[in-house]
């Protein structure tokens, strides 16, 4: 009897079932979305941690000598091609999982562990010292480079051996070009037994930063190399170059110098995932001192040495994570606790809608088993393919990601879309009643059980709060913790519930002695609503939470990143040089698209102390543009006035003594006392520190100094460094207005630089699209509250048209009577949101979702609440709720009395 039950209730109402599937599908979409959005971001933001350490360090180096214990046939044959590839197979059967080795980019060989001076005069000699050369015979040399000339080295005359005393060899183009080698150059290179390298062929790598060629840049690109000696001393440079042998070659090399068979494994970057990060931590730790080392030393040589930068790069992307990781849970919980609650409230919704007919049903001995399966299998019929559908296209529209977690989150929304109907309906009719009663909100007092419930969250909020409070985000706090904007929600909607009946109570007396009808009847009428406005409001605080927390973190984000490109740049676009800049450039750069204001400041940053020991930057400025740019950029701002030096200072004598403005630590060391600071062009300026500031635009760092420049000599004070102010600058037309005279900084540029992880981007998407989807579930659940009404609103105002209201008084009465849960709902929302920011800031540290980094220029960035995020949502709720009250009451007064009474006898 099912099936007929459930061909007959989605016949009866199918725009019902479409508008079920919709939401199902919708939101199991992005619910399969969020976790694959995850995987994708953390994996790309490890890869590009992989890929950004320094290229020796992003692989794995295996090292060890030739075999030197049985004889020379025996080290011979350690080094050659065949002995090489075994152990290579051998080093990558050691590598554990999941840390899988590209093979494409992987390389192993033989090479010489110094350079060997060569005699030949006709390379090149900058100080007369000869010029060295590294060799190397790495294997596949051909699929890594591209023949420019020649052909590629080979070994003729047999098997290469220790005695062997000519070899071939080729040169990348860049060695061929400084150190002046041609096809059919030879050099010779003495060990003991003098080789003879004839140079075969010039190559270009084909990938010159691949890992191929990292494992010594010398086989790629010559180096200017200095004698050691004393430190500023003029010391005697040689050249130093690479050498590039056959394979088969490598047992020549034995007789020139130290030599070292070698294996660079390089991980494959398709194969690193976030999830893995532990285990590819704990797989690289064996090979650098664990099981994997011991089978290495089996296989290899007791000898054997492993380096590899990869635990550091892995540590690193790990605290970084382990920093935006709770952020995202918490945006994630919150707009997946409203998309419950509308799930649940689209149940309730069908269940008041067929309160009638499931009274009915058990009235005439329908059993609570029986309807809620029929009840159960009409939802699945319609949430399942829809479920189906969502999971689909969240997997077609982010690919490369887990699949179980994105199943499991769109399993569980169906779940709760195809019980929610069930359920409330058993709530509702577990008991067989002829009739519902009065649902009066302003009168019934809440039951035992529900304030035991009640004080049980309201607890568990609070403690979660405190917990972050105390531990913060990067401390493991727990989900507890990330649940926590939602309980502050789920407290914000309790305690609302709780006081909403006592001002309608308070109010219900007094108006009965007003003289219009539409005020008291909508007092009345809000009195008389719905005791389930738990959940409308549970959603709409929860959303407004989120989006308060989501938006201030957004916003923090931000604050942070322009604050830290601010202090790292001085204002909004900085042009600095070494020497002093052109006279006409600063008129150039003040007609630049966008810029109001050049301040120009000379600075010395080798200006020192009387004894000549210390060196701080002495920046010479007019004081009253400068203070004027201080106070815009708050960045140390201060009086004009303190800092203008005395009368008679005028051309920079050395008697006069400036006041000066400084940071801590500089007006620590000199105090009160004037001291003298010796400039760079030889003369001396007296100075006294009046002013003391943490910052100041033209200098970034703790140790500064700041000064009257009309005070200086002339040469001292003149600019080499404008600070520009404005919005928008033009980065093309300022570098067009600087033509090369100085370096150009702009604080649009530089903001972007704090932003070089995926983790970072992705952090901020998702966390954009959590409280997207969470402000639009709230409006949805504010619909649904209101469309449950709808019915009897409608009916309502047909009955009482027909006693002589008007269409304007209907329409007054609908918002009127929305108004009074419209307006607790808005001012708790924003007092919630306002609250949660208010009580989580200090557990939440921004700084390294904003620049990447556990330290910022402009100190921890600090969580605060965002007026933006606060009164956009509170202002969309009245808006939403008037404008539906409006609608509603228009749509009644077209239909006519007469259809509205039919319809509601009807429900």
């Amino acid at each position: 009897m099912t099936a007929p039950w459930v061909r007959t209730r989605l016949r009866a109402a199918p725009g019902a079932a479409v508008a079920l599937a919709v939401l199902v599908a919708l939101t199991a979409c992005l619910a399969a979305a969020f976790p694959r959005a995850l995987d994708r971001y953390t994996d790309a933001g490890l890869r590009q941690a992989v890929e950004h350490a320094p290229v020796d360090e992003s692989g794995i180096l295996v090292t060890a000598g030739p075999d030197l214990d049985a004889g020379v046939a025996h080290t011979e044959e350690s080094v050659r091609p065949e002995r090489l590839t075994g152990l290579y197979e051998s080093a990558l059967d050691t590598v554990e999982r999941p840390l899988v080795i590209d093979r494409k980019r992987s390389s192993y060989g033989v090479r010489t562990t110094e350079t060997v001076p060569s005699p030949d005069e006709w390379l090149p000699r900058p100080d007369g010292l000869p010029a060295e050369m590294l060799l190397a015979a790495p294997q596949g040399l051909a699929d890594h480079a591209r023949l420019r000339s020649g052909r590629l080295p080979e070994v003729t005359g047999g098997e290469a051996s220790v005695e062997t005393a000519e070899v071939q060899a080729a040169v990348t183009e860049e060695t061929a070009r400084t150190l002046h080698i041609e096809v059919g150059s030879v050099i010779h290179l003495p060990g003991s037994h003098d080789l003879t390298v004839r140079v075969t062929g010039i190559v270009a790598p084909e990938e010159a930063d691949s890992p191929y060629w990292s494992v010594d840049s010398l086989l790629r690109t010559p180096s200017l190399r200095q004698v050691p000696g004393p430190m500023g001393a003029s010391n005697p440079s040689y050249w130093a170059g690479g050498l590039l042998l056959a394979p088969e070659a490598a047992p020549a090399l034995l007789s020139v110098t130290t030599t070292v068979r070698y294996w660079h494994l390089t991980p494959d970057p398709d194969a690193l995932h976030s999830r893995d990060v532990d285990a590819l931590a704990s797989a690289v730790a064996s090979l650098e001192s664990g099981p994997g080392l011991e089978r290495l030393h089996a296989t290899i040589s007791p000898l054997t040495d492993v380096a590899t930068g990869l635990d550091a790069a892995f540590t690193t992307y790990d605290e970084l994570r382990g920093d935006i990781g709770p952020l995202i849970v918490v945006a994630a919980s919150g707009a997946g606790t409203v998309a419950v609650v509308v799930l649940l409230m689209a149940g309730g919704l069908a269940t008041d809608r067929r309160r009638a007919e499931l009274a009915l049903l058990r009235a005439r001995g329908a059993s609570v088993r029986g309807m809620a399966g029929r009840l159960l299998a009409e939802t699945a019929v319609v949430a399942v393919p829809a479920g189906a559908l969502g999971f689909g296209a969240a997997l077609l529209a982010l690919p490369g990601a887990r699949l179980l977690p994105a199943l499991w989150a769109a399993v569980a929304v169906t779940a709760v879309a195809c019980l929610a109907l069930p359920l409330r309906a058993v709530a509702a009719h577990h008991a067989v009643r002829i009739h519902d009663g009065r649902r009066d909100a302003a009168s019934p007092r809440a039951s035992r059980r529900r304030t035991v419930a009640e004080l049980t969250v309201v607890v568990l909020a609070l403690g979660a709060v405190e917990l972050l409070r105390r531990r913060g985000t990067t401390d493991g706090a727990g989900d507890l913790v990330a649940m926590a904007p939602v309980l502050v929600g789920v407290i914000a909607a309790l305690v609302l519930v709780r006081l909403y009946p006592l001002p309608l109570r308070g109010l219900a007396r007094p108006a009965r002695r007003l003289r219009g009808a539409v005020g008291p009847l909508a007092l009345a009428r809000a009195g008389r609503t719905s005791a389930s406005a738990v959940l409308p409001l549970l959603a709409l605080l929860t959303a407004f939470t989120v989006a308060a927390f989501g938006g201030s973190v957004l916003s923090g984000v931000a604050d942070a990143r322009d604050r830290a490109a601010l202090i790292s740049v001085g204002a909004d676009g900085r042009v600095e040089a070494e020497a002093a800049l052109p006279a006409g450039l600063t008129g150039r750069l003040g007609q630049a698209p966008g810029v109001r204001k050049v301040t120009e400041v000379g600075l010395d940053y080798q200006a020192r102390t009387n004894d000549g020991r210390q060196s701080l930057p002495l920046a010479a400025v007019d004081p009253g543009d400068y203070a004027a740019l201080a106070g815009r950029t708050g960045l140390g701002a201060f009086r004009a006035g303190e800092l203008r030096g005395p009368d008679g200072a005028e051309g920079g004598s050395e008697d006069a003594v400036l006041p000066a403005l400084a940071s801590p630590t500089v007006a620590e060391r000199f105090g009160d006392d004037t001291f003298q600071v010796r400039l760079a062009d030889g003369g001396h300026a007296t100075l006294r520190i009046v002013v003391v500031r943490d910052r100041t635009p033209a200098v970034y760092g703790d140790e500064f100094l700041v000064v009257d420049r009309a005070g200086l000599p002339a040469a001292a004070a003149r600019p080499n460094v404008l600070l520009l102010t404005g919005d928008d600058l033009d980065a093309g037309a300022v570098r067009r207005a600087a033509d090369d005279a100085g370096t150009v900084h702009l604080r649009s540029e530089e903001r972007g630089t704090f932003v070089d992880s995926p983790l970072q981007c992705g952090a901020e998407r998702i966390y954009t699209a959590a409280v997207a989807a969470g402000a639009g579930y709230a409006a949805l659940a504010l619909l649904l509250s209101l469309a449950s009404a709808a019915p009897e609103r409608a009916a309502l105002l047909a009955r009482l048209r027909t006693m002589g209201l008007t269409r304007a008084q209907g329409r007054r009465l609908l918002v009127l009577e929305s108004l009074p849960q419209a307006l607790p709902a808005a001012l708790g929302g924003i007092l919630t949101g306002w609250a949660a920011v208010r009580l989580l800031s200090p557990g939440i540290d921004l700084t390294t979702i904003a620049v990447s980094s556990t330290t910022s220029p402009a100190g921890r960035a600090e969580l605060s609440a965002d007026p933006w995020s606060l009164a956009v949502p509170a202002v969309a709720v009245l808006v939403l709720t008037v404008g539906v009250a409006a609608l509603q009451a228009w749509w009644s007064g077209r239909r006519g009395a007469v259809a509205e009474l039919r319809a509601g006898d009807a429900r």
